[in-house]
């Protein structure tokens, strides 16, 4: 685990919006591995960057803002919300603001070997849709 969990948060925010998906990756060990909403695992740097990638090109002006940082049972919950305008490829041109978290469950050599993440994904298709339910 990182010395300063405080500023890796704020360098892994920064990395998100950075619109350099490989920079994210960086942030994890070798064989990494991210979850998302119980997706199938993106398991390596290459498969994390083009996690992060498809996030990148859906909304090029996105920004990952760190919102709190804790240590819980189960591992480093990192809280963040994200905003950003879906005027990528076949984007709905509607901007979305979405909160979530990642637990780091494990960690290898001071990176992330191990995350899990969640946000509301309806909530999400909700706001991409134009929906004000």
């Amino acid at each position: 685990m990182p010395d300063d969990l405080q500023d890796f948060a704020a360098r892994y925010s920064a990395a998100w919006s950075s619109q350099d998906p490989a920079r994210v990756a960086s942030f994890y060990a070798e064989g990494g591995r991210l979850v998302i909403n119980d997706g199938e695992p993106s398991v390596g740097r290459e498969a994390i960057t083009e996690a992060a990638r498809g996030f990148m090109v859906a909304f090029p002006d996105m920004v990952v803002a760190l919102d709190s940082l804790h240590q819980g049972a189960a591992g480093v919950e990192y809280h963040w919300t994200l905003t950003g305008t879906n005027t990528g490829p076949g984007g709905t041109g509607r901007a979305v603001r979405i909160s979530g978290f990642e637990t780091w469950t494990r960690w290898d050599g001071g990176r992330i070997a191990e995350s899990v993440g969640r946000f509301d994904a309806d909530d999400y298709r909700r706001q991409l849709d134009g929906d004000a339910r």
